[in-house]
């Protein structure tokens, strides 16, 4: 069960943005983590796409290995290599658990993955990077239902991804079809990624 355990805030201060979700952190340290955080100094360009891949993984929760594989992959289908890493990063399991709104957080979703809370087409998965495909339905386990957790998560959600369907019945969602990359709201520069990965 490899996972990113190290410090959250640092890391959300390092690029100026929440990674890992909101932190006041960024309100109260505007500048970057350690003693030379204020510092300013022009970054190679290696440096800029290495960056840019370490907040791809940070944000989708990947580690090194599991990244590029899922890189190799996007490489081999058909249309631009970045935006299919985009979406095969968006069509995993516990990110469209987060997006669903099952949970408030990316880490959350995957521990609810992770302990059998989250169902695919009716059957439990408990695989956080198992890849959804068009017209696959992931919902809640009939017996976690009644989670605290996730009834006040959902009484929060907004219906704001053209790609998911929400059935609030059932507490299950429709993955429609792979998203736009003008659809997914995460700032990254894919292009940089590519870049790297050229080398």
């Amino acid at each position: 069960m490899a996972r990113y355990t190290g410090p959250k805030a640092k890391i959300s201060r390092r690029y100026k943005e929440s990674i890992f979700g909101d932190t006041k952190a960024l309100k109260r340290k505007p500048h970057g983590p350690g003693q030379h955080g204020k510092t300013k100094k022009k970054s190679s360009e290696y440096a800029v796409q290495l960056m840019e891949k370490q907040k791809a993984k940070y944000i989708y929760g990947v580690l090194e290995r599991q990244f590029r594989k899922t890189f190799e992959t996007a490489s081999r289908k058909e249309g631009m290599t970045g935006v299919n890493l985009l979406r095969l990063l968006e069509s995993r399991l516990d990110n469209t658990a987060y997006r669903l709104g099952i949970s408030p957080t990316r880490r959350g979703a995957r521990q609810l993955v992770l302990h059998k809370h989250i169902t695919v087409n009716g059957e439990i998965v408990n695989i956080p990077s198992y890849t959804l495909r068009p017209g696959d339905v992931v919902g809640v386990r009939q017996k976690s239902k009644s989670l605290q957790a996730i009834n006040d998560s959902l009484s929060g959600r907004a219906n704001r991804f053209s790609w998911l369907q929400w059935n609030p019945t059932d507490m299950a969602g429709t993955f429609l079809n792979m998203p736009e990359r003008d659809e997914i709201p995460e700032n990254i520069k894919e292009q940089l990624i590519v870049e790297l990965y050229s080398k």
